[in-house]
Parts: structure tokens; C-alpha cells; sequence
């Protein structure tokens, strides 16, 4: 069954705790989108300064163009998982080697115009891939429904491959990325933008039949 799992995306650490604030308490699983301000425009808070409440499984989504520098503030955030760009530079194999000995999931994420073929050389490293369809370093986006096309590859390399979701969900598709292989439908602007994050979040959960 897919999971509604929701998105912080802040500027800076004040932004951050009231995004934080904002999901506590709706979803046992979050993702932090962090940025570098090369690989993506904008830069948001840094990994040092970002924390959580105990319990939460966090997944850190780095839009960094060299991720491996951050590996000792990786470590010591002791996440759920780390997604990194396969656009993004750096051994990615010792990478995913070092967060596998410490039990931390890997996940790569791919740009609209990067093949699932992409990932093929480092596959046995890999446990979820993000299929972006965002603007880097922002919330919201269009969901692209043409690149769930991905989704049927990256299952027949691997299927035991979580498939997430990155860019544009909201409540008109959910229903339908889900449908199209989709395991994590990762929502920002939907909820976090919202009136009443609460309600929009129970109003995801709904459309999928949950």
C-alpha cells in the first residue's frame, strides 16, 4: 500500500521548525529536502543545524552536487535513509557501502531526463529510487505522469526496489501515481502550504483508500 509521506523544504531554521511543527504528529515517516545552492539554485538549512523528535523515521533527500563531503554529518544524523542524485558527483558506491554498514536504507534520486538505466551498475546498493518530477529546491512542481513510465523499469531491474515519488502530488493524482507503481508519494506544497495541513494530509490518506 503507498505511503503519504511529507516534505520539508526550508530556507532557513525558523522555516524549518514551523514546517516541522506543522507534520509532527501525521505521518511516522517525513523526508527533509536539503540543497546546496550549486546542484540546486537555492540553498536551504543546513544538515548540521536540522533535528527531530525521537521516533521519526527521517529520509534526507541532498540535492548536493557532491554528497560524500556531508558524510560525517550523515552519520551523525542517524536517519531512516539518504537519498542522493544519480547527477550528483562522488564515489557513489563507497557511499552507499559506508550508510549500509550503519543500517541506513540507500536511495537514489533521478531528474526527469535520467533513465532508470541509470542506476543499473550500482543496483545491488540501491533500496528505493525518487522519481523526481519537481523544481529543485522548491515545493511544488507538475506531476509529470509520463515519466511513471520509470517506475515498470526500475521494478523489472529490481523488484524489490521502493519507488517514490517527488514533485506535484496532490489530491487530483495521488490516486493515480499510486496506481502506477508508486510506493512513497512524497508531498510538499500540499500540505505544507495548506490551511489545515491535518485535513489536507487525512484528505491524501483518503484518496488512496486508506
Amino acid at each position: 500500500m503507498a505511503l503519504v509521506c511529507p516534505t520539508i523544504l526550508a530556507k532557513d531554521l525558523s522555516t524549518y521548525q514551523a514546517q516541522l511543527k506543522r507534520v509532527k504528529g501525521l505521518a511516522k515517516r517525513v523526508q527533509i529536502d536539503l540543497t546546496d545552492g550549486v546542484f540546486a539554485p537555492t540553498k536551504t538549512v543546513s544538515l548540521e543545524e536540522i533535528s527531530w523528535p525521537p521516533g521519526l523515521l527521517v529520509d534526507l533527500h541532498l540535492m548536493y552536487q557532491d554528497p560524500t563531503k556531508w558524510m560525517r554529518q550523515i552519520v551523525q544524523a542517524k536517519v531512516h535513509m539518504v537519498i542522493v542524485h544519480a547527477e550528483a558527483d562522488g564515489n557513489f558506491v563507497a557511499f552507499a557501502k559506508i550508510l549500509r554498514k550503519l543500517k541506513v536504507k540507500v536511495g537514489v534520486a533521478l531528474l526527469p531526463e535520467t533513465p532508470a538505466s541509470a542506476i543499473k551498475p550500482a543496483l545491488e546498493y540501491i533500496d528505493h529510487v525518487l522519481i523526481f518530477s519537481g523544481e529543485l529546491g522548491k515545493f511544488g512542481g507538475t506531476a509529470d505522469l509520463n515519466l511513471l513510465i520509470k517506475a515498470q523499469a526500475l521494478k523489472q531491474l529490481k523488484p524489490s526496489l521502493e519507488i517514490g515519488w517527488d514533485g506535484g502530488v496532490n489530491e487530483n493524482n495521488i490516486h493515480l501515481l499510486a496506481a502506477g507503481g508508486i510506493d512513497v508519494l512524497n508531498v510538499g506544497g500540499a500540505i505544507q502550504k495548506a490551511s489545515n495541513p491535518a485535513a489536507a494530509y487525512a484528505t491524501l490518506k483518503k484518496k488512496l483508500g486508506k
